[in-house]
């Protein structure tokens, strides 16, 4: 089995290739009782961690005062892809201030569920049998991520799924930025024929030894990011670091858990929380979204109440689970729109500086941008639509 050489490398010329890391165990003690070897786990492999290295001495100069000093590249494997869905394995690196390796940890994670696409992540229903909860690994995990800004590629995935395995332990992840290296990459405008994390890799020379297990994708993720950081540095560019909210407020599908035992959280979780924080377990099963039936008044007025019919789009994260924000605009007869055009009335987002599709084109026309507080207030006294008396 392939061995992870986790002892800490002099930081690499910037924008040249990342030396493979030698195979072969490290020498260093493990920091906590953990398997004989911190290799690249077999599916039915127990939670390894990897030891922290001494750092090598000295630091690239210059380097941008402003930058994080440390971070924790991520990747998570899950049951799919909606917001339903459950993390089946977890793997962290944390990296210094410069991008060097201090050590990494895995586990696999029972989801309770059917584990999805077993073609991708090799985790049988079997394996995560015997898998730790994500209850039981939230406090190491958590301890991993504190202090340090979150890298994963396509980021704002990685996040919204720990944000709510969080969530459903009555917890929250202790992030506060995240950095997505594929917005990274495109800041950096390196020649890439697409944005996979296979094509990061092999720019920068750093070989893939098994695809889509977590441990491996976040090593390779981590010695593509370090180049890309000196790249960045040594061009003094800013950052694209976005705000990570915890979730307050989020739902699940009704049902019963499908696999690997009951779950010994409350009944909420197979429902849908309701109020401020996790005290007030209400429930109502999630429903599908009918058809606004109010003609669309137009764009949202300065100072002006939201009306019914108005179309509202939402971007980047929020406080409440974005299924039931946009359930609550749907009850109150707003139309949710899944893109923004010159018919778009409003777009709520936290964070109207960040560069996604939809803030970049609320601001080209011209479309009206509110943050989640204020239409959460404004959705409190909508507007009855022309010709409907309430």
């Amino acid at each position: 089995m392939t061995m992870l050489d986790n002892r800490t490398e002099p930081p690499p010329v910037p924008g040249g290739p990342t030396p493979t890391p030698t195979p072969g165990p490290t020498s260093t003690p493990t920091p906590r009782p953990a398997p004989a070897q911190a290799a690249i786990p077999a599916p039915a492999s127990p939670r390894t961690t990897g030891p922290t290295p001494e750092h090598a001495a000295g630091a690239p100069t210059p380097w941008p005062a402003g930058y994080p000093e440390g971070y924790a590249v991520v990747d998570v494997e899950t049951t799919g892809l909606g917001r339903h869905d459950r993390i089946v394995s977890a793997a962290v690196y944390r990296l210094d201030a410069y991008g060097r390796v201090q050590d990494h940890w895995y586990s696999p994670v029972n989801p309770q569920r059917d584990p999805g696409p077993v073609w991708i992540h090799g985790l049988t229903t079997a394996v995560l049998a015997k898998a730790p909860l994500f209850p039981e690994v939230a406090a190491e995990l958590a301890e991993r991520l504190a202090g340090r800004v979150l890298v994963a590629h396509n980021a704002v995935f990685d996040w919204s799924m720990l944000a709510r395995e969080f969530a459903r332990a009555r917890s929250t992840a202790p992030v506060e930025h995240r950095l997505c290296t594929i917005v990274l990459a495109k800041e950096l405008r390196l020649p890439l024929a697409n944005h996979k994390l296979e094509t990061l890799a092999a720019h920068y020379g750093v070989e893939q030894r098994r695809a889509h297990h977590a441990l491996d994708d976040a090593r390779v993720l981590a010695e593509a990011f370090r180049p890309s950081l000196h790249l960045a540095a040594a061009a003094e560019l800013p950052l694209p670091l976005h705000a990570c909210r915890p979730l307050t407020e989020w739902q699940e599908p009704a049902g019963p858990a499908r696999a690997g035992g009951p779950d010994p959280a409350p009944a909420a979780h197979h429902g849908r929380v309701l109020g401020s924080g996790y005290g007030n377990f209400g429930w109502r099963p999630a429903r599908k979204r009918p058809a606004c039936p109010y003609p669309n008044p137009g764009r949202l007025a300065p100072g002006g109440p939201l009306v019914q019919g108005m179309r509202v789009a939402f971007s980047g994260d929020t406080g409440v689970d974005r299924e039931l924000l946009e359930d609550r605009a749907t009850d109150a007869g707003l139309h949710v729109a899944s893109s923004v055009s010159r018919l778009t009335s409003l777009l709520v987002t936290n964070d109207p500086d960040s560069p996604t599709t939809k803030t970049v084109k609320a601001r080209q026309v011209g479309t009206p941008i509110i943050d989640e507080a204020r239409f959460t207030e404004l959705l409190k006294a909508v507007r009855p639509a022309d010709g409907v008396h309430g």
